[in-house]
């Protein structure tokens, strides 16, 4: 029996590494759990690859599963999940509609006891796994890309980039489309006091207004 193996073409953005040409979202899922481009996986249940429909006009992009997601196979399922959800539906964007991704696929943590706690993926990691979010990017075609926090932001323009630097502006990005930057939801978790929590959403839910706004018009 023969095998059928991916189409592969060279990536230009990752060092002249090979990047898997899938046909259909499916296909490219199929490609993304058996990744082993970094050593994340051999500790993470499974990848998690994007959810959404095909052409999406918005698209967002986190940092990393969590471990509800590394558990559950999808995407912003667990407290940032929620967090986010409540924010689209406050921004009038449902999420249904909405391609989500993260920089990477797997989930990064160091054991306490019976719990995993997050670690932050390093640039090594994160530029790593470019690829497939590449491939999401090119098969969702998406108006716009909002990435979600400082990681999400060097997948999405190959480079480091800080929030306040990059926040409230609607950046081109080669090769066609375009690219904005907010906040991790997670982030708003991590916040104490409630008037700052409350301030710092209310910019969250303004961000993704306006780029609900964006690939509306």
């Amino acid at each position: 029996m023969r095998l059928r193996l991916p189409h592969l073409r060279r990536n230009v953005h990752d060092r002249g590494a090979l990047e898997p040409v899938a046909a259909s979202l499916r296909e490219l899922a199929s490609l993304e759990r058996s990744c082993r481009r970094c050593p994340l996986y051999r500790h993470a249940t499974q990848a998690v690859p994007g959810e959404g429909p095909r052409r999406s006009a918005l698209m967002l992009v986190g940092e990393q599963p969590g471990n509800d997601e590394d558990l559950a196979g999808r995407p912003f399922v667990g407290p940032a999940g929620r967090v986010l959800d409540a924010a689209l539906a406050e921004a009038g964007i449902e999420r249904a509609k909405v391609f989500i991704t993260n920089a990477v696929k797997h989930f990064k943590f160091v054991p306490r006891g019976k719990r995993r706690l997050h670690q932050r993926p390093n640039a090594e990691e994160i530029d790593a796994c470019r690829v497939w979010y590449e491939s999401e990017r090119r098969l969702v075609r998406p108006r716009l890309i909002v990435a979600l926090g400082g990681s999400a932001a060097r997948a999405v323009f190959g480079k480091a980039m800080t929030i306040a630097q990059a926040r409230g502006r609607i950046h081109d990005l080669p090769g066609g489309g375009h690219a904005a930057v907010t906040i991790h939801p997670s982030f708003l978790l991590r916040l104490r006091d409630p008037a700052d929590k409350a301030r710092q959403r209310r910019l969250f839910v303004g961000d993704l207004r306006r780029a609900g706004a964006f690939v509306a018009a």
